[in-house]
Parts: structure tokens; sequence; C-alpha cells
């Protein structure tokens, strides 16, 4: 028995099913940049970044450096209490940082679940109003607020309810509802109308607190909205008194090769919520919003003991700087249009291979039969095959191949999980790939 299998056959013992998802049998023991390395000794190229969570890499050394010397200074007293300097210096660097020139002001938390559900109390308690609206095909995240704005699982709901009340989903503009010919102009005009119909029929707009959407969708599968259709519902909220928030826990820092995935749009949100890549996968999140709205809360109605602590403070500070000084933003834009071009050529050889998005190294790849229809069984088929080379590269809703490498991964290290992506999809075509025989539900 491998190291992988008896670690892993004893953690079931001990681990709620629900606390993963299903994907490989692999136990992780270290990562340097883009490759990580099993206890067995496996050396793979990362694709995911611990779901877009490791955007400097894996143990940059200048956020570990950065950890120890905030450790052996002070690891923790709960900025619920006291100020220290290093959460200071990181909550004015982030304000600094977030879309638009007025005045705004953060707040700390622990995951991007509960800065969503900050950014939800935050609404309620300015507008004074209790609806709020979301899409399908979000995640918010897993806590019960961020739980009840989100639409990508039904295990997100399913023997949970009664969920969150006022939540009110409406269809996000995924490229897949297109109808054949359709154009960006009438499809955004089409969903908005569909955006509209609650306002129009059920939903009274005045009671309605907060807008909350992912500019380009993450685990939704890395779906962007359309210019005019942003535009049009950023409108609307402007022309009610709504808050209209962005999420860029998973989509944010880089990834998108901008900042900010809003910052495609040129839209400054009234707040946004971050997380995941903040403090290169330590639990740090935040939100940062309009001075008035972040001011409509008093104390304690959001805060946590860990929340912002110095040495995740540390992390995060170090994480920007290795952003900025290592150019990582260009770098996931450059990287990206040869990972798209790549996965385009695919497209025109394989006729497995579907619709190709990419924003920067952020995309989603469908993958379909002959009729067009999404494909999971060969979708399972490629991931298991690439992890099997040594690619590690997960699904998303089943049949999306969801590519988010880390920001620093070189560009040899991207070719050549290029070319073994390549040796799969000519291996799939070539009717020689199996699925895994412990496969009874893969992802999603």
């Amino acid at each position: 028995m491998s190291n992988n299998e008896r670690i892993l056959a004893q953690e079931n013992q001990d681990l709620a099913k629900t606390a993963r998802i299903k994907y490989y049998d692999i136990v992780l023991e270290k990562g340097a940049g883009a490759i990580i390395t099993d206890v067995d000794h496996h050396q793979y190229i990362d694709l995911l970044a611990s779901a877009s969570a490791t955007n400097t890499g894996h143990s940059h050394p200048k956020v570990v450096r950065a950890i120890q010397e905030q450790a052996a200074k002070l690891i923790q007293y709960t900025p619920a209490y006291f100020a220290n300097t290093t959460t200071a210096t990181l909550a004015q660097r982030l304000v600094q940082l977030a879309p638009g020139d007025g005045d705004k002001k953060v707040a700390f938390g622990n995951s991007g679940s509960d800065a969503n559900d900050a950014i939800i109390k935050f609404a309620r308690a300015y507008t004074g109003r209790s609806y709020i609206v979301s899409f399908t095909g979000a995640y918010h995240g897993s806590t019960f607020g961020s739980m009840s704005v989100s639409g990508v699982s039904l295990n997100m709901s399913r023997k949970m309810g009664p969920l969150l009340p006022d939540i009110v989903k409406v269809p996000y503009p995924d490229q897949n509802q297109r109808l054949d010919g359709e154009d960006d102009d009438t499809f955004s005009k089409r969903l908005f109308e569909q955006f509209k119909l609650p306002f129009e029929t059920y939903l009274p707009a005045e009671e309605v607190a907060l807008v909350l959407i992912e500019a380009i969708q993450g685990d939704g599968g890395i779906v962007k909205a359309p210019q005019q259709y942003m535009d049009l519902v950023y409108e609307f909220t402007r022309q009610h008194g709504i808050v209209f928030a962005v999420d860029e826990v998973n989509q944010g820092l880089g990834r998108t090769g901008k900042m900010w995935s809003i910052d495609h749009f040129g839209i400054v949100p009234d707040m946004m919520s971050i997380g995941k890549s903040i403090a290169s996968g330590l639990p740090l999140s935040a939100v940062i919003g309009r001075r008035d709205i972040m001011d409509s809360l008093d104390a304690p109605a959001n805060l946590y003991t860990t929340a912002g602590n110095p040495v995740t403070s540390a992390a995060a500070l170090a994480t920007l700087d290795v952003i900025e000084e290592e150019h990582l933003i260009e770098r996931s834009a450059r990287l990206g249009q040869i990972a798209e071009t790549f996965f385009h050529q695919m497209a025109a050889q394989y006729t497995f291979i579907g619709d190709v998005r990419f924003y920067g190294l952020n995309g989603g790849i469908d993958i379909v039969n002959q009729a067009g229809e999404a494909d999971v069984e060969a979708t399972t088929k490629i991931i298991y095959r690439a992890f099997e080379r040594g690619v590690i590269i997960i699904s998303l809703r089943g049949n999306i191949l969801r590519f988010q490498p880390p920001l620093v991964i070189t560009e040899e290290e991207l070719n050549q999980a290029l070319t073994i992506l390549a040796q799969v999809f000519d291996e799939l075509n070539a009717h020689q790939l199996a699925l895994p025989e412990s496969d009874n539900h893969i992802g999603w």
C-alpha cells in the first residue's frame, strides 16, 4: 500500500463526507511555485493553484519569510479589540488598491464565505431593505448567508433549508444560454429582461438592498458577463438605490490579467469581497466598500477573533509585493494568451472540445459529445489521465476543465503541461482512456 493510500484510508474513517469534493487519491506533502509533491514523492504541475488561492505559487520565499518574521514577533492578538501595526498597514493598502477614487473602508474576515456574508449585512444595514438578488451558477461560499446566495450545486441547499430569507436568484448571462446567431447586444438585452422580470412582477425595487454578482463566474465555469449586460444591471442599481457588490474571491488579485475582474468592465462597485489568494492561501478575507456603507454597522456586528491577525496580514502584504514586483498581472495576461491559443488549436482539431473561455491564466474549456452536449464521462477521463501523467487539473459543473495555474508558473512548465494535455486529448480521441475504477462521482 502506498503512503497516499494508507493516509487516505485512515482519513476516510475520520473526515466528514462533506469536507471534500472527490477528485484524486493524493496526499500533498509540499509545493514550490507551480509544482506540488505528494507523500510518495510524485511531482505534479499544478493547474489549479489551490482553487485560485495561491496566485503567487506555493510557498513563495517572500511570503514564507514574512510569515516567519511576523510569527517571531506576534502571532495573534485579536484585531477585534486592539490594533497592530501589520494589520493597520494592510487595511490602508487594500483601500488604496480597490477600484475607484472615493472614500473607502475595509472589514476583515477569515474566508471568502464570511466576506460575502458581511456584504449582505452591510447592504441591509445601509439601505434598511431586506431583499438580495444573486445569480444562478454563482459560488459565494458555504456559510449560511453565502450559501443562500449561491446557485452552483444542489448540495448547497439540499437538507439544510430553510436558508436565508428574501433571496432572489436571476439567470447569469452564461454563454450556454445564447440562441443561435445571437450577438452580445441581443443576448445582453434578452438576459436583462429576465433580470428585470422579478422586479416587474413581485419584487419591489425599493425593498432590494443588494445585487451581488461575479463579474466572471469562477466555479460556475469561468464565464464572463457581457459588457452591455453588466452596464445595464449596474445602471439599474443606480436608478433604484441598490448596493452593487462584486465577489472577487476567486477572480481577483491578477487572476484575470487585471488586478480585479471588475476592472474589465470599467465599473466601480459599491462593495467587493476578496479572499483566497490575498494571503497566498492563509485564512484571510476582506470586504472593501464605500465609507458610508461600511460605517452603517457598529461592533460587534461583523468581527471575528482571528480576522486580519498579524501573521495573515503579513502574508497579505508580502503577497501584494510579489504581485507588483514580479508583474504577475502582466504575466497572467501574457501566459494566458499562450494557453488560450493552445486550447483553440485543440478545439479546431478535436470535436469534443467545445467553447473555450480565457481571461488571463484563467480558463474554462467545455468538453462535449457529438451533439454538443456536456460530456461528463469524457471530462473525467481527461482529468484522470492528466493526473496520471503529472498534471493537476479538475472539472467544474461536470464537463468544464478548470485552468487556473499559479501566476508564477514558468513558460517552460506551462508548455510542458499543455504538451501533456495534448497527449491526453489524442488518447481520448483514439478511445484509449477509461474511467478510474474508483469513480462513483467525481467533482461537483
